[in-house]
């Protein structure tokens, strides 16, 4: 199998012309660094929250799944080591830009709001705190960059990047997801604070999401009975890694293996978040 990307956390193989196959790995990235630890089942965890979130939305738009069972895989995938970290996807022209939607201003999104008072060009209301729910959610898209950070841009540079009634589609279907996975995330005691889709055009033209869906690495999930307004949140994903990070001053350049109980502490939120998302046990 050729394998045609390999980022943070994905390997991508060609299948043939019009299939894929991608593996989630159990590496982990924060701050655009991959770090040295592995954190043990994550890719798992991270492809199984996908697959039900692509079926959760399928009435709203179609998905790029095939097939997550090994049997239906190509020869060379159907060994234990790709069982449940896989899927068998169809190729797509993904779209240039990162659909970032925020439902509560916090991180970079608060940042900007303290100094600017805006969000991606984006005015919002005097006064706010930080982690708190805005009016409604907000489409704030970057991006995507090969190497470094994604950049924030505005709507209307997405429609200049591809075209305005493609640019339109993508804030609705992306504002329209949000908020129906935000619903039912509370109902299981999750707060969606924000996440990010991707999208892609399939072979007769029609918008399809692709990649990952509202999963730990791609969104902020924040325990509701826990929230509270006007600070930081405790979090069931990889927040919890990169503020130890912080506060251990941890860098690429000295590449210090991360403490076993910190990597454990990590997975045990990870599958939290999948088994509070899904009602399964893991």
């Amino acid at each position: 199998m050729k394998k045609i990307s390999s980022g943070k956390v994905r390997e991508i193989y060609e299948v043939d012309s019009d299939k894929l196959m991608l593996v989630v790995s159990d590496r982990i990235s924060a701050f655009d660094v991959i770090l040295p630890n592995m954190v043990p089942n994550k890719g798992k965890v991270l492809n199984k929250i996908s697959a039900f979130w692509f079926d959760y939305i399928k009435d709203i738009i179609p998905n790029h799944v095939i097939s997550t069972d090994l049997k239906d895989f190509p020869v060379e995938f159907q060994t234990p080591e790709f069982e449940g970290r896989s899927m068998l996807v169809k190729k797509l022209k993904m779209l240039p830009i990162e659909c970032i939607v925020r439902g509560y201003i916090t991180g970079s999104g608060w940042a900007n709001y303290k100094s600017t008072g805006t969000v991606c060009g984006i005015k919002l209301p005097e006064g706010l705190q930080e982690s708190q729910k805005l009016p409604e959610p907000i489409f704030t898209p970057t991006t995507k960059a090969q190497e470094g950070h994604d950049e924030n841009i505005s709507f209307e540079e997405v429609c200049k990047l591809i075209g305005e009634d493609l640019a339109n589609e993508v804030k609705n279907k992306t504002i329209e997801i949000y908020k129906k996975c935000a619903e039912y995330a509370l109902s299981k005691g999750i707060i969606i604070a924000d996440t990010k889709f991707e999208f892609g055009i399939d072979e007769n033209n029609n918008l399809v999401i692709g990649d990952e869906v509202l999963t730990p690495d791609s969104s902020r999930f924040w325990p509701a009975d826990e929230y509270e307004v006007g600070k930081s949140q405790k979090s069931f994903d990889k927040q919890y890694l990169r503020d130890w990070l912080k506060q251990n001053n941890w860098s690429a350049e000295n590449g210090t293996p991360i403490p076993e109980d910190v990597i454990a502490t990590t997975t045990s939120k990870y599958i939290e978040a999948y088994e509070r998302i899904t009602g399964k046990n893991f």
